[in-house]
């Protein structure tokens, strides 16, 4: 058996309603659950499991039922008759046994918690089946147009939603927001910020005194950033958040359209598992005289994604005191969107842009509204 927790099974739990949840709570006794399939159980995904878990019994809890939950190691299914959990062979690489696991009918939802390419290059074709998405991983709409077109298409084939609040900010009201000001008559012209969580961490915490390689270690040891922070050094995550913004705001971009000046150095790039720890020495340098040029500027170092005037970049920036994009501590992303209405002072939203409970909640909100409709 895996490690990570199912969810509770209480055949017994009665759907008591809450103040001011009734409504509510007659509806999830009239509507089926959606049925979902969960793939991927790391951080995000163990927090997927939990939050259901704590709704067991409540409204929220009847509006979704967990059917399918698989990782690279596991499969586990819940049998539709005794409603027990029974471990399956296949791992979450047998993709296959998705459709079947979620039944033909009724509202079905694919959640993907992975990072997994693979997984991302089978979105379409469940949208175009009838089954609806929701994903906290990037790679479906944050790499290359084909697949970001591909998905699109597949949604208004199978008359499906994706949901996708989750790949930006870990949940806040980015693209949302973007999505509402257009669908209003409004037009993006630009949007920047610190759109990585990690990479907000250290340069919040980054002082130009102390080596910088110490920070990542710190960072990498308390989960802020991927197991090798190389991950988040190359500036490859704020690329795609980027290319999933700007595309949401009408420009069909390339991947190669965005140019990223990564912090990683080419001995860091090139180091292996075991020199990795030492090769992190080789920031040191760079970004302590980037540090120091920021600060006799009197302006604060920080790594920007921006797409203007139908470019598109990401790299450290030297900011002034009164740049909209500056403030936030912490994991706080902090991004700002210029148009028609918002054209001399931006709007601005922030806040903790990384975490697996912030992220599972999106995920589960937008599960939510494609359950209700």
């Amino acid at each position: 058996m895996s490690a990570w927790p199912l969810p509770r099974i209480d055949r017994n739990a009665r759907i008591e309603p809450r103040d001011g949840a009734a409504t509510a709570s007659t509806r999830s006794l009239d509507v089926a659950p959606a049925k979902i399939a969960l793939l991927g159980t790391g951080t995000v995904g163990r927090a997927v499991i939990a939050r259901l878990d704590a709704w067991n019994g409540t409204p929220l809890g009847a509006r979704l039922r967990l059917r399918h939950v698989a990782n690279s190691r596991h499969r586990y299914r819940r049998d539709e008759t005794d409603d027990v959990w029974r471990e399956h062979a296949e791992t979450h690489a047998s993709l296959a046994q998705v459709l079947p696991a979620l039944g033909a009918s009724g509202v079905r939802i694919v959640i993907d918690a992975t990072a997994s390419d693979v997984v991302a290059d089978h979105h379409p074709a469940w949208l175009a089946q009838g089954v609806h998405v929701v994903t906290a991983c990037k790679i479906g709409q944050g790499t290359v147009l084909s697949r970001w077109r591909a998905i699109r298409e597949a949604q208004r084939i199978g008359a499906t939603r994706y949901g996708d609040s989750a790949t930006v900010g870990a949940g806040l009201p980015v693209l949302s927001t973007i999505r509402a000001l257009r669908a209003g008559g409004d037009r993006i012209h630009a949007i920047a910020g610190a759109m990585s969580g990690s990479l907000a961490w250290l340069f919040d915490h980054y002082d130009g005194l102390r080596p910088f390689s110490r920070f990542v270690r710190e960072a990498r040891d308390a989960g802020y950033t991927e197991p090798d922070p190389r991950d988040d050094l190359s500036g490859e995550d704020v690329r795609r958040k980027l290319l999933i913004l700007a595309r949401a705001a009408g420009a069909e971009l390339e991947h190669e359209a965005v140019t990223v000046a990564p912090l990683s150095t080419l001995a860091l790039n090139e180091a292996s598992s075991d020199t990795l720890d030492a090769a992190l020495a080789t920031l040191d340098t760079p970004l302590r005289d980037a540090y120091a040029a920021a600060y006799k500027r009197g302006e604060k170092l920080r790594f920007i994604a921006r797409w203007e005037r139908g470019e598109a970049r990401a790299g450290l920036e030297f900011l002034s005191h009164d740049d909209p994009l500056l403030g936030g501590r912490g994991t706080d992303n902090r991004i700002a969107i210029w148009s028609d209405r918002y054209a001399d002072r931006p709007l601005v939203i922030q806040g903790p842009g990384a975490g697996a409970e912030v992220t599972a909640a999106a995920l589960l909100d937008d599960a939510l509204a494609i359950a209700t409709i």
